[in-house]
């Protein structure tokens, strides 16, 4: 009877089970991903996090942003048991598998906490999370992102979005990612994946595609000579990028010296005056910026208001420098350049004793901070400004010098002042005008300048050599002299500082320029007129 109740058991069990089995809910995979990459998180094993990290951001779960940015932030805590997870903020505990808020908060709390490996793959994590975002380019920055930290826990991740990427650069961006992972995988790729591997990067060029296959070895010698002539043809693009870069290095720093330099050239053009207090007025149009920007509270008005203001107290003072001095000593170039050089002096203690010798900082507004890059190429915002500023006030200038009453005047006491006088021009009144118009525009250079450098009492000291270098390399008096000068100078300087280095550079384009200047003293572009030439 016994043996007979035992056989019935064993038969219902049989039978039963398998319907007991078809009864029970299937777990989802992804619910399991989910879980395994909470319990992975809250274990505080560094390898588990950065695997849990890796899987909760590849399982879609809509918890998966906010708790990997909480473990960025140092917010994220585990039970004491290893299985609870929350995020503490602001006083607040939330259950990080849910959201919910909770209120009986477990004690024993401790933080996770983070290496260098789980901080590549917390990053690589919240990359993927934007992979499949609605905005292109947040897509395209996340492919970027994996392309910087080519992890290998981002392949499958990158293998579903391609799969399901519509816009052809993101497609791109996403290929190279994966030819960079591919690349910098413990184990090499098959032939065939290693050659297309090796086309995307060189594709992308730059550094760190370089780096990549610099430090890639092939399986087979096919493989290896493709990666050493793609790393020639990188070389290659980065030398001629690299001479791009100096270039737009030489025409900012030309720019720079044009500003610098156009108010040096009217002066000293027109009146024959060593003015070696120009640095100073310069300094001062950086000082009105700074005061400016304090006095408005806002660094783009009172960027916009320094412009003008600049001018005006700059020309301003200049034409006080010529009625108080300069016009006593006119045809005594040696007793001009010593007392300007004294009025430098002046200035500049006046101004340390005003606002203090320690260096103050103008703020740059928000739309000239940041670059561009344009293909290897990369173009600081603030300097792209300056170019167009000393463009700006190139153009204002010759207006002002052919298309005024002013500017003829001036032009006429240039070319012969004797002849100027006995036409009934007065010559102290243009004078007077010519100096305030360059020292006004030396206050425009201030300006720029102080977006690039420190405004300090020295400022003008840097750019009163190299000012008085462009005015007498392009002519003395021609503004497309001093253009032409600017542009060469500072071009030259850029080309030789990483094959000379700095000073040694300077010394050379010193020497160049000499031998120039005995070659042609009178400058590339000399003015022409009766009185200058004799």
């Amino acid at each position: 009877m016994r043996s007979g109740l035992l056989l019935l058991g064993v038969l219902a069990l049989v039978f039963c089970a398998p319907a007991a089995a078809q009864a029970q809910p299937a777990v989802p995979q992804e619910a399991t991903q989910q879980a395994d990459g909470f319990a992975d998180i809250a274990s505080g094993n560094y390898g588990r996090i950065a695997a849990g990290a890796t899987g909760l951001a590849a399982s879609g779960d809509p918890q998966a942003a906010t708790v990997l940015h909480a473990l960025t932030t140092r917010h994220l805590f585990a039970a004491h048991d290893g299985h609870g997870l929350y995020i503490r903020e602001n006083n607040t505990v939330t259950d990080a598998r849910t959201g919910a808020v909770v209120a009986a908060v477990p004690e024993g709390l401790r933080p996770i906490r983070l290496n260098n490996h789980v901080r590549e793959a917390v990053d690589a994590a919240l990359a993927l999370l934007d992979l499949h975002a609605p905005d292109r380019a947040t897509r395209l920055r996340a492919a970027d992102a994996i392309y910087d930290i080519h992890a290998s826990i981002t392949l499958p991740a990158l293998d579903r979005a391609l799969t399901h990427e519509p816009d052809a650069g993101v497609r791109q961006a996403l290929v190279q990612a994966r030819a960079a992972v591919l690349l910098t995988a413990p184990t090499p790729p098959p032939s065939d994946q290693a050659l297309a591997a090796i086309h995307a990067l060189t594709e992308r060029s730059g550094l760190p595609a370089r780096a990549i296959l610099a430090g890639f070895h092939g399986a087979t010698p096919d493989v290896q000579h493709a990666a050493t002539e793609a790393i020639a043809t990188i070389d290659l693009r980065l030398r001629l990028w690299s001479i791009l870069q100096y270039l737009f290095y030489g025409i900012s720093l030309g720019s720079v010296l044009l500003l610098a330099a156009m108010g040096l050239a009217i002066t000293f053009g027109v009146m024959g005056v060593i003015n070696m207090a120009h640095g100073e007025l310069v300094m001062i149009g950086a000082y009105v910026t700074y005061l400016a920007q304090q006095a408005t509270g806002s660094s783009s008005l009172g960027l916009a208001l320094a412009v003008p203001l600049a001018f005006l107290v700059s020309g301003g003072i200049g034409i006080l420098i010529e009625r108080g001095l300069i016009r006593f000593l006119y045809g005594r170039p040696l007793e001009t350049l010593l007392a300007t050089w004294g009025l430098s002096l002046v200035l500049q203690q006046a101004v340390r004793s005003l606002f203090g010798p320690t260096n103050l900082s103008v703020t740059t507004p928000a739309w000239m901070s940041g670059s561009i890059a344009v293909g290897g190429l990369v173009i600081t915002l603030n300097r792209l400004v300056i170019i167009v500023f000393a463009a700006l006030v190139m153009l204002a200038l010759t207006l002002v010098l052919k298309r005024t009453p002013l500017g003829l005047q001036m032009r006429a006491v240039t070319q012969n002042r004797r002849m100027a006088s006995l036409m009934g021009i007065r010559t102290p009144r243009v004078d007077a005008l010519t100096f305030g118009l360059g020292s006004g525009v030396a206050g425009l250079a201030g300006v720029a300048i102080s977006q690039i450098d420190n405004v300090s009492p020295n400022l003008g000291q840097g750019y009163i050599i190299d000012s008085f270098m462009v005015v007498v390399f392009g002519g003395v008096g021609n503004l497309w002299g001093t253009l032409a000068g600017a542009a060469t100078l500072g071009i030259a300087n850029k080309i030789l500082e990483p094959v000379a280095g700095a000073v040694l550079g300077k010394i050379v384009v010193l020497i160049l320029l000499i031998a120039f200047i005995q070659r042609k003293p009178r400058g590339m572009f000399p003015l022409r007129g009766r009185g200058v030439e004799s």
